[in-house]
């Protein structure tokens, strides 16, 4: 990479893109056909972030998160533009079980982020005893009240229907989602849909039925929902920055590349950076943080200007999962896993287990189908970190034990791997959305600054992608008004 007086020499704005995740790399995508030159620094030593692929008895199978929501149309655009289009494809079923009292039992399909809408069809489940479901029937009558300000989930939701509907349907998802628990997780950022929803509905209840399709009438394919990449979303990052490479003339990704401090300085920005403990000055004209919260946090607390934003993204908490990814010979499940009729199932954290959540990936994906079975187990996550601790021998027991208990799976696996993910999420506690609004509002007071990634607007992959180009399109009006100011 250039340094401070070489950089001198380009006539095209310098935009430095820190991070190397799926936010950093959209951004970068976003802006390769921008008269800019492009830098991406990734401090660790691979593209990709929380996206990852690698075999597993042969097979190609994400380490970390498996899949986006293809009727997103940036997110399918950005797919087929870095020509992975014809890779896309979406899950078989996304019927889902909850494990409790020791057994599956079916999610109703009448319900959103875990709240239900079908009261008759929540009955006929198991999931709540009857007085579970006589208290969530009273939900529909309730007056609406609370919904305006922030709370937690389980306030909110466990006073409109009671403790069990969080237990044994909200607290799963959650768990599932993000790792997090609803008991400290904001309803307004967590169940974001569902809470705009009650603008216009007098009750939960209503506010989720509306928010729930149709089923698809027989022989109609139904509308593009969760889908991933045949060669795993873990093939995205490459495809990424191959293209950005190749489209940004002068552009560059460099990885084991730390930056170590930003100062502001009267035109634009100095970046200190690390490169095999060689030090490094880099003039940028706009910088893209597309980092960890605290990371961020770090590079901000040294500006002045924005020492709000640096607090703010202080105060956002991570927690940290492993996923166990296991193959099995078919015939260890004599009924097919779960009986074929569900692509995974949640476990409440009353239940007792270390395993959170666990995803029948053979079945979920067609292109997985073949002589094994593979299942992902996610273990860890808010109030149960410790678990961690332990090495990846016990953590494939514990996952197999749990497993077998819940499947009845009666043979031993081929294969096991452990991916681990350290403080890989962030937990979107009580006032989320303003503190989100106080870091944008701060970053927007330094020209050609802006941040994007899973600690704002979501933690999904179709989420971070948004942000990214959201930060992108920040930069380029930034880039605008430059230009119209020179003439």
């Amino acid at each position: 990479m250039a340094d401070v007086d070489e950089d001198q020499d380009h006539p095209r704005p310098h935009v430095v893109v820190v991070g190397a995740g799926i936010a950093g790399l959209t951004a970068a995508f976003a802006l390769r056909e921008a008269p800019v030159r492009l830098s991406v620094l990734e401090a660790g030593s691979r593209l990709g972030g929380k996206l990852a692929v690698s075999q597993i008895a042969g097979v190609q199978v994400d380490e970390g998160a498996e899949g986006l929501y293809a009727r997103r149309p940036k997110t399918a655009r950005l797919v087929a533009d870095v020509g992975l289009g014809e890779q896309l494809t979406t899950a078989t079923t996304k019927a889902t079980a909850i494990w409790t009292h020791k057994a599956l039992r079916a999610l109703p399909y009448h319900q959103f982020m875990g709240v239900p809408s079908d009261m008759d069809e929540l009955a006929g489940t198991g999931l709540l005893s009857p007085e579970g479901i006589a208290r969530a029937r009273q939900e529909a009558d309730l007056p609406l009240r609370g919904h305006e300000t922030d709370r937690d989930v389980a306030g909110f939701v466990g006073d409109r229907y009671g403790r069990e509907v969080v237990d044994q349907l909200v607290d799963p998802f959650l768990a599932d989602v993000c790792a997090g628990r609803s008991d400290e997780l904001s309803f307004q950022a967590m169940l974001t849909p569902l809470a705009r929803a009650l603008k216009k509905h007098p009750s939960l209840t209503a506010a989720a039925g509306s928010l729930i399709a149709p089923p698809s009438p027989p022989g109609q394919e139904p509308p593009p929902g969760l889908a991933t990449l045949t060669g795993g979303m873990g093939s995205l990052p490459p495809a990424l920055a191959q293209e950005i490479l190749r489209t940004s003339p002068g552009a560059e990704i460099r990885l084991e590349t730390t930056v170590e401090s930003l100062q502001r300085r009267e035109r634009g920005w100095r970046l200190q950076v690390s490169t095999g403990g060689s030090v490094q000055q880099i003039e940028a004209d706009a910088v893209v943080l597309a980092l960890p919260a605290e990371a961020a946090s770090k590079l901000l607390s040294g500006l002045p200007p924005v020492s709000q934003a640096a607090a703010d993204l202080a105060d956002i908490p991570y927690t940290g999962t492993a996923i166990i990814t296991f193959a099995y010979p078919r015939q260890a499940f004599p009924e097919g896993i779960g009986g074929h009729r569900f692509c995974g199932y949640r476990v409440p954290a009353r239940e007792g287990y270390a395993t959170k959540a666990v995803t029948f990936s053979s079945v979920k994906w067609r292109h997985l189908a073949g002589d094994l079975e593979i299942l992902r187990c996610q273990i860890g996550g808010v109030g149960d970190q410790q678990v961690l601790g332990r090495d990846d021998d016990e953590l494939v027991a514990l996952a197999g034990s749990e497993l077998a208990e819940a499947t009845g799976v009666d043979a031993p696996p081929v294969a096991a791997r452990v991916s681990r993910w350290a403080d890989s999420l962030p937990q979107y506690t009580v006032g989320h959305l303003a503190r989100v609004e106080r870091i944008h509002a701060s970053l927007a007071t330094q020209p050609g600054l802006a941040a994007c990634g899973a600690a704002f607007d979501g933690v999904g992959v179709g989420n971070c992608i948004a942000s990214a180009f959201k930060a992108a399109e920040s930069v380029q009006d930034w880039m605008f008004q430059e230009a119209a100011a020179r003439g």
